[in-house]
C-alpha cells in the first residue's frame, strides 16, 4: 500500500470538490474538505496537518489567496499548496500568497499524480 497523504482540498463548487477528491482518493490520499478559506485556515489554527493543499480562487467568506497567506503566516512552509482557478489571471495573486504551484482548471489527473508523486517522494526523504 502507497503511503498515505493527507490532503486538504479547499472548494466551494460541490461538483468540483467531488471529482477532484474522487481524483485524490486514486492516488489513495485522505481527503479532508473545507469549503472555504476560512474553514481551512480553521483546520490549521486547531492543529491538523497536511502534506497537500489544493485551494480555489473564488470562494465564500475567504478566498484562496487569503486563505494561502493566512497558512504561510502560520509557519506551514513544509506543506505543498496548490492554487486552482478557471481563472487564469489570479496565477500570480496566488504565487503571491505563497502557493508552490497554479494550475488552471480543469486539474488533469496526471499533473495532480505527479504533484502527489513529489509529495510521497518528500516524506519517504524526511523519514530516511
Amino acid at each position: 500500500m502507497a503511503s498515505l497523504v493527507k490532503a486538504l482540498l479547499v472548494e466551494d463548487a460541490r461538483v468540483d470538490a467531488l471529482v477532484l477528491s474522487a481524483m485524490l482518493r486514486r492516488f489513495h490520499c485522505e481527503v479532508t474538505i473545507a469549503k472555504n478559506g476560512k474553514e481551512a485556515v480553521d483546520m490549521f489554527l486547531e492543529g491538523k496537518k497536511f502534506d497537500i493543499v489544493l485551494c480555489d480562487n473564488d470562494m465564500p467568506i475567504m478566498t484562496g489567496p487569503k486563505a494561502v497567506e493566512k497558512i504561510r503566516a502560520m509557519g506551514e512552509t513544509n506543506v505543498k499548496i496548490i492554487g486552482l482557478s478557471s481563472d487564469k489571471n489570479v496565477q500570480e495573486v496566488f504565487m503571491t500568497a505563497g502557493v508552490d504551484v497554479f494550475f488552471p482548471k480543469p486539474l488533469k489527473i496526471d499533473v495532480l499524480g505527479a504533484m502527489i508523486q513529489e509529495v510521497i517522494n518528500k516524506k519517504r526523504n524526511s523519514m530516511v
